[in-house]
């Protein structure tokens, strides 16, 4: 499990792949490595290398038709992300209750 955590933080990390991901999700379907080029002011290769990390992490998915290939979102892995995540929303919002509790007791003494 923390392979794929690290992989999907890595793939997210670029604030360039998380646009990359974002437009693929808005879409809500396929778009073509040459429409997601074109939305981003650097090269073709430059962007395939993007979307090849976010392939890698299970963030998109590439099929082909004909010449082209298109990109599938794949939200999937993000939720291992959350997962993760919510043991630190429970550490946090614990630890925030004891110390409230003690600062409670400390005005009452």
């Amino acid at each position: 499990m923390q392979d794929k955590i690290t992989k999907v933080l890595k793939a997210i990390a670029d604030p360039t792949r998380r646009e990359i991901f974002h437009a693929v999700v808005v879409t809500a379907t396929a778009l073509s490595i040459s429409q997601i080029s074109g939305q981003f002011q650097i090269s073709r290769q430059g962007v395939t290398k993007h979307i090849k990390t976010l392939e890698g992490a299970g963030l998109i998915q590439i099929t082909s038709q004909g010449r082209e290939r298109y990109c599938h979102a794949n939200p999937k892995p993000l939720e291992e992300v959350q997962k993760w995540l919510q043991f630190y929303d429970k550490f946090w919002d614990d630890s925030l209750d004891r110390l409230g509790s003690y600062l409670d007791a400390k005005k009452e003494a």
